[in-house]
């Protein structure tokens, strides 16, 4: 059976990963996907927001929330293995890293001897917040965003653009043309190597511009190897430094230098079982994005006497609360309180250095209700 295309969908924390996969579900009516999602916490929120856009049915969504892939290898390579079991099932593999993994640890898994004859790396494309990046955010010296988070930042940031095949900038729909000239020049300075870079508008890619692309089809061929042009036209292999490990050889090192080694990176879940008041948790959260180095706040609230819950997503001090209406059956029962029938608030907290207590303290204190 011929081999799945894999293609890697990575970006530093709220970027839009998971807006841009919904959206090519929801876009790809007759491809069905295998999805898998690696988020940094205990907590997964992504999972459940693939499984209730349009088209989720054509979709199954492995999620993996034991830790970042390259230190839960073990249930990566399990879960790839299981999808090429059932490989007649799925025209694509979609895996979806986290906002603060540098994707050379799947790189490395899909060239291990395991999975190198079932599966095929067909590109990797790294999401860029693009408002970010043009308030210079993720300037190599953190200096917009002071040190050390916006160093700590800039550095995921940069090694997640240097594995890209395809960047996409997302979030460029107030942004002029000047400006997405600026930011594809700042992306191919950074990242000379880079394909291709597209853009997102209204969070939608066409998927003709960055699935199928056999990127790294024929990675042991250099140029002129006589083989077929691609689809997007070029010969494979052409000038890009990475379509073959080779150029990936110093990656899970620095991976490991960005997470084992820096351990201001964290993560921690927050509950509730009292209701919420959408207008009054949407502005301690404000307050706490203001006050607090959060990069990443996103969950689920409960509203009584309302149909659904409240879905908080937030980046930096950007923070959204919308209503969404009753997801699957599994997200019902994910936040209830546990031995009862009391729903529950979650919600994920991702930052540098961080303090839990002192997010605990203030949004207790904010919204009048206990969260622990």
């Amino acid at each position: 059976m011929p081999a799945l295309p894999v293609t890697i969908f990575t970006g530093f924390l709220g970027s839009g990963k998971t807006t841009l996969l919904a959206s090519l579900l929801a876009a790809e009516r007759d491809a069905h996907f295998a999805i898998v999602v690696n988020e940094f916490g205990e907590v997964s929120v992504d999972d459940v927001l693939l499984q209730q856009v349009r088209g989720a049915h054509r979709a199954s969504v492995f999620k993996l929330t034991r830790g970042l892939i390259a230190y839960a290898g073990d249930d990566f390579l399990a879960t790839m293995l299981a999808i090429s079991d059932d490989a007649r099932l799925f025209d694509h593999v979609l895996v979806e890293t986290s906002g603060l993994a540098v994707p050379t640890a799947v790189l490395e898994a899909l060239h291990s001897p395991a999975l190198q004859e079932r599966f095929i790396h067909d590109a990797t494309l790294t999401i860029v917040d693009t408002p970010l990046l043009l308030a210079g955010v993720y300037n190599v010296d953190g200096s917009q965003h002071g040190a050390p988070a916006g160093t700590a930042a800039s550095e995921v940031f940069q090694q997640q653009l240097m594995c890209a095949d395809v960047v996409v900038l997302n979030k460029i729909d107030q942004h002029t043309e000047d400006e997405l000239l600026r930011a594809e020049t700042a992306i191919r300075t950074r990242a000379s190597d880079v394909r291709f870079v597209e853009l997102a508008w209204q969070a939608r890619l066409d998927a003709r511009l960055v699935l199928g692309l056999h990127l790294n089809e024929f990675r042991a061929q250099g140029p002129g190897a006589g083989m077929p042009a691609t689809a997007a036209g070029h010969e494979p292999g052409d000038g890009h430094a990475h379509s073959g490990l080779g150029a990936h050889e110093h990656g899970l090192l620095t991976h490991e230098h960005v997470h084992a080694e820096d351990p201001g990176w964290l993560s921690f879940v927050l509950r509730s079982q009292t209701s919420q008041t959408p207008h009054t948790l949407h502005k301690a959260l404000d307050l706490i994005a203001a006050q607090e180095p959060v990069l990443r706040v996103k969950g689920f609230a409960y509203i009584r006497d309302a149909a659904g819950h409240l879905l908080v997503q937030g980046v930096r001090t950007r923070i959204a609360c919308t209503m969404e209406t009753a997801g699957p059956s599994q997200h019902d029962s994910q936040h209830q309180a546990p031995h009862t029938s009391v729903p529950m608030a979650e919600l994920v907290f991702i930052g540098y250095h961080l303090n839990r207590d002192m997010v605990v303290t203030k949004l207790s204190e904010h919204t009048r209700t206990a969260w622990y």
